[in-house]
């Protein structure tokens, strides 16, 4: 393998992200940090799945290897944990949190990609015409050919009806190629700072650097008579073998602001183009710049009304999965709490008492947030009810409910999972910790110790292991479980987390309150360390006191 990775010189990183789409890197630096903080190369805040500081890619020579930075959750290679750096291969696939990383020595791209050629030379004013939206509004008699009209009411007329945008796409470029009598195009609209193929008929677009700055950032309309005598094409050999001699691009612009670019072009054979197409294609360009913003404005207001029903019954769902208040045991004080960062979260918590006495707190923190992790919480839910109904042997309980998530969930998505089943009549607590933060047991003397883990999470290695570790709580002991959104809560000014020295110095202080109270003071606390800030991540909370008799 060493062998392997040692030939392997990659030049670019791909990186796969859960809503399926692929961001594309080049490896020109010699070291990547990878994490949630703001301080690292590549920043993914919202990932849960990634520590603050998770991992790093480091470059030596012209090979690259991967290196965990004692993440919580971990970072695998091909499915493989790794506790040292390692050297990537050809075939290697990174994953940590929510990210799979691959490789590669170099991505040809796709037929149908526009690439822009770079040179230095401006576009030759003896082969270019220049016009602008802003000049050709100013000056009405521009556009009064019979033909033109005629192409512009048309444009009005079809642009008119409600189409998606994918659809709308597709008729502009089809309404801009039939107004100019063009053999080919392709429409460009932002995607952040990102200029990406929207509609195309034809493929292998190749476009000058120059032709796509001007259009851009001066919002200029050019006509290139004849590409093949324009020393702003760099590579005029393509021109020629496609028999390209004329091209039109003009921005699409809605006042002010440029949304992407038309890009046509022709053979000399088929059209040569005029002025009058160019002042043509700029105006229609507007026109359809405009409607593509009040188609977007459209379905994104459509889309957060639906978006916003749908939150509101999934919360009012998942408040009723949740427990309405802590049951009430002898020999036990208990409350639970559980705040979601968004309208749904992906927190789980839960009690379940037994006959002979007994009581199992369960506290679980889903990979991810909203609506995806809210599902698998409550699948989480599900299924622990079943499980736990008798909870003779907690490992193999765990153990059987990681094998169930790993086979039924998306493998971006896992669980941290804590279970321990207290008895308030001689004070044991057993317990199984699956990756979850290491609840804080405050013993009546003022001491705290940590519940550490006793396996990895849930739904990442489906034939792992787990152990269960017993404690004992005695009289006025405290014991509280939570989720990372308590610890990890930050200062808004400072980058500064509440961290669990804080929570156990707070546990320490308060233990002689009820376990509610207790609860309160820690919520209050954490009010005024982000300084009411919204919380980032979902904040769960439960409290288990032994009482006194």
């Amino acid at each position: 393998m060493a062998g392997v990775a040692a030939r392997f010189r990659p030049r670019e990183l791909l990186i796969h992200t859960p809503d399926g789409k692929t961001r594309t890197l080049p490896l020109d630096r010699d070291r990547i940090t990878i994490g949630r903080s703001s301080a690292s190369d590549l920043c993914y805040p919202d990932d849960a799945g990634l520590s603050r500081q998770h991992m790093v890619l480091e470059r030596d020579a012209e090979t690259w290897s991967v290196r965990d930075l004692n993440s919580k959750n971990g970072t695998f290679v091909n499915g493989n944990r790794i506790t040292e750096p390692h050297l990537l291969g050809p075939d290697d696939r990174v994953t940590a949190g929510h990210l799979t990383l691959e490789f590669a020595e170099k991505v040809s791209p796709p037929a149908n990609t526009v690439v822009f050629v770079e040179g230095n030379a401006p576009a030759a004013a003896s082969t270019t015409v220049v016009t602008s939206l802003q000049g050709l509004l100013s000056h009405e008699k521009e556009i009064e050919g019979g033909t033109q009209m005629r192409a512009l009411i048309r444009a009005g007329r079809e642009l008119s009806g409600n189409l998606p945008l994918n659809e709308l796409f597709n008729l502009i470029m089809n309404l801009s190629i039939d107004a100019v009598g063009a053999a080919r195009g392709v429409l460009m609209t932002f995607e952040g700072d990102e200029l990406v193929v929207s509609a195309a008929r034809g493929e292998g677009f190749r476009i000058s650097g120059t032709v796509r700055d001007r259009v851009i950032k001066e919002k200029a309309s050019l006509l290139v008579r004849d590409a093949r005598l324009d020393e702003a094409f760099a590579e005029r050999m393509s021109i020629v073998q496609q028999q390209i001699r004329s091209m039109l691009a003009v921005p699409l612009q809605t006042d002010d602001r440029v949304i992407g670019l038309i890009y046509l072009d022709s053979p000399h054979f088929v059209h040569e183009f005029t002025k009058d197409d160019l002042n043509l294609l700029t105006v229609m360009a507007n026109v359809a710049a405009i409607r593509i913003e009040h188609t977007r404005l459209a379905e994104v207001e459509q889309a957060e009304r639906l978006l916003a029903k749908e939150l509101e019954q999934a919360a009012e769902i998942q408040r009723r999965l949740l427990p309405t208040s802590a049951p009430q045991v002898p020999g036990l004080d208990l409350a639970g709490y559980n705040a979601a960062c968004r309208t749904v979260g992906g927190d789980y918590y839960d009690f379940l008492t037994y006959p002979d006495g007994r009581v199992a707190m369960l506290v679980g923190d889903v990979a991810g947030k909203g609506m995806p992790a809210a599902l698998l919480m409550s699948s989480l839910q599900a299924r622990a009810q079943v499980l736990f109904d008798d909870p003779v042997d907690l490992a193999a309980l765990v153990t059987r409910l990681n094998r169930i998530i790993a086979s039924n969930c998306p493998s971006n998505r896992f669980i941290s999972f804590f279970i321990g089943v207290l008895d308030p009549k001689t004070g044991e607590l057993k317990y199984v910790n699956a990756g979850h933060n290491p609840p804080l047991l405050a013993k009546r003397t003022g001491e705290v110790e940590r519940l550490e883990g006793t396996g990895v999470i849930l739904g990442i290695l489906p034939a792992a292991k787990f152990e269960q570790k017993t404690c004992t709580l005695d009289p006025g002991d405290v014991v509280v479980l939570f989720s990372d959104g308590v610890t990890e809560a930050c200062r808004i000014d400072v980058d500064e987390e509440f961290g669990e020295d804080r929570l156990a110095e707070a546990l320490a202080r308060l233990k002689d309150l009820p376990a509610q109270s207790m609860i309160e003071s820690i919520n209050q606390q954490l009010h005024e360390f982000t300084s009411g800030a919204p919380p980032a991540d979902d904040i769960t909370l439960v409290i288990a006191k032994r009482l006194q008799t």
